[in-house]
C-alpha cells in the first residue's frame, strides 16, 4: 500500500493555517462578486449553522457535569478567558491609532472575547504530563459559556470600537449559533454513536466549512476595498501586540495558578487551557458579528491561533522535561525513643534533620 502523505514535523507552521492562508489567497486574486458572492454568503451561512449543530452533538453533557467537582480551576480557566483576556484586550485600546487601525482594534479585542480551544489545549496538556481530564473539562466549559459570553461581551465591548455589533447581530447569532447548537445538543442522544463513528469524516467537513466561511468572509473584504486600510507596518504592530499579550497570559496563568495552590499538573491544564482562543468558534462568530469587516475581524485571530500553536508546543515540551514531583512518602508510625538517644556520626546527624524537616 502506498504511504500516506504526512506533514513534514521540521516545518513549525499548522498545515490548516497554510489552508487558511491559501484561502485568503484565493479570495484575494478570485473573490466572489455579484451572484457567486450570493451563493458564497448563502453556503457560508449554512456551514455556520452545521458547524455549531456538530458542536452541539459532540459535546458530551455528562463529562461536563462529572467535572463540576475541579469547579476551583474551571472557574480560574473560566476567569482567564472572559475576564482577564477583555480587561487586556480593552487596555489595548491605547494602540490606536499610533500601532493599530480601529478596525484592526476592532478584531484584537474580539480574539480575546472567544472561547478556549479544546483539542489543542489537551494535546498540550498531555504532552506536558499534565491534568487532561481537568484539560477536557476545562475546554468543554468553556466552549460551552462562549456560546453565550462572547456574543454578549462582543455587544458590550464592540458598540464604539469599530465592531458594529447591534441588536439584529445577536439576533442572528441567537438563530444562527444558539438554535443549532441546541439542536445538535438535544439530537446527540441518537446521532452520538455515528458521530463517533465517524470523527475523521466530520472532522475534515468541519474544517472545509471553516475555510468556506473564510472565504466568504474575505471575500467580501476584498470587493468592498477593506484591505487597503492594512498596511506591512500595521501587520507588524498587530504581531508584536499579540506577542505581548500571549506572553502576559502564559505567566499569568502559570503563576496565577501557584498562587493559588494548584499543583504542578492542574497549573499545566490552566496554562494550557487559559492562554489559548478558539479559531474554530471565533471564526463563524465573526462573520454574523462583523458582517463586511468580518476579515479584518478575523485576521488577528488566525494569527494569533497560530502564534499560541507554536510557542505552546515548545513550552509543553519544555515542561514535559520538568522532573517528576516526588510524592511525600508516609511513614508508618514508630516507637517513641529515649531522648537520650545520640546519632552514631555527623553524617547521621544530618540525615536524621532532614527527615524532621520532611
Amino acid at each position: 500500500m502506498p504511504k500516506r502523505l504526512s506533514w513534514p514535523s521540521w516545518i513549525p507552521v499548522d498545515p490548516y493555517i497554510v489552508l487558511l492562508l491559501a484561502t485568503v489567497g484565493l479570495a484575494a486574486l478570485l473573490p466572489a462578486r455579484g451572484a457567486g458572492a450570493d451563493v458564497a454568503s448563502g453556503a457560508s451561512t449554512t456551514a455556520v449553522a452545521f458547524l455549531f449543530f456538530l458542536y452541539g452533538a459532540r459535546l458530551s453533557t455528562r463529562e461536563a457535569m462529572d467535572g463540576l467537582r475541579h469547579w476551583r480551576l474551571h472557574l480560574t480557566v473560566l476567569g482567564c478567558t472572559f475576564v482577564l483576556f477583555p480587561l487586556l484586550g480593552t487596555l489595548g485600546r491605547g494602540l490606536v491609532p499610533y500601532l493599530l487601525t480601529p478596525a484592526l482594534y476592532g478584531g484584537f479585542l474580539f480574539l480575546t472575547l472567544v472561547p478556549s480551544t479544546i483539542q489543542s489545549s489537551i494535546a498540550f496538556t498531555s504532552i506536558a504530563r499534565g491534568n487532561v481530564p481537568a484539560a477536557i473539562c476545562a475546554g468543554t466549559f468553556s466552549s460551552l459559556a462562549g456560546i453565550v459570553l462572547t456574543p454578549v461581551l462582543a455587544a458590550v465591548l464592540l458598540g464604539g470600537s469599530g465592531g458594529g455589533v447591534s441588536a439584529d447581530a445577536l439576533l442572528e447569532i441567537v438563530g444562527q449559533l444558539l438554535l443549532p447548537f441546541a439542536a445538535g445538543q438535544s439530537l446527540r442522544r441518537w446521532i452520538g454513536p455515528f458521530l463517533t463513528r465517524h470523527r475523521k469524516v466530520l472532522g475534515l467537513a468541519d474544517r472545509g466549512s471553516i475555510l468556506l466561511v473564510v472565504y466568504a468572509a474575505f471575500s467580501e473584504g476584498v470587493v468592498r476595498g477593506v484591505w487597503h486600510q492594512v498596511t506591512p507596518l500595521r501587520l507588524l504592530g498587530l504581531l508584536a501586540a499579540e506577542a505581548v499579550l500571549l506572553a502576559v497570559m502564559l505567566a499569568a496563568t502559570w503563576y496565577g495558578a501557584k498562587r493559588l495552590g494548584f499543583g504542578r499538573g492542574d497549573r499545566i491544564a490552566i496554562q494550557f487551557a487559559g492562554s489559548k482562543k478558539s479559531l474554530a468558534a471565533g471564526l463563524p462568530m465573526a462573520t454574523v458579528l462583523f458582517g463586511a469587516q468580518a476579515s479584518l475581524a478575523v485576521l488577528p485571530l488566525m494569527l494569533f491561533h497560530q502564534m499560541q500553536l507554536m510557542v505552546c508546543a515548545v513550552l509543553a515540551k519544555r515542561r514535559a522535561r520538568d522532573p517528576e514531583p516526588t510524592a511525600p512518602q508516609t511513614r508508618e508510625p514508630q516507637t517513641r525513643e529515649p531522648q537520650t538517644r545520640q546519632p552514631s556520626s555527623p553524617e547521621g546527624a544530618v540525615r536524621e534533620r532532614v527527615t524532621a524537616d520532611r
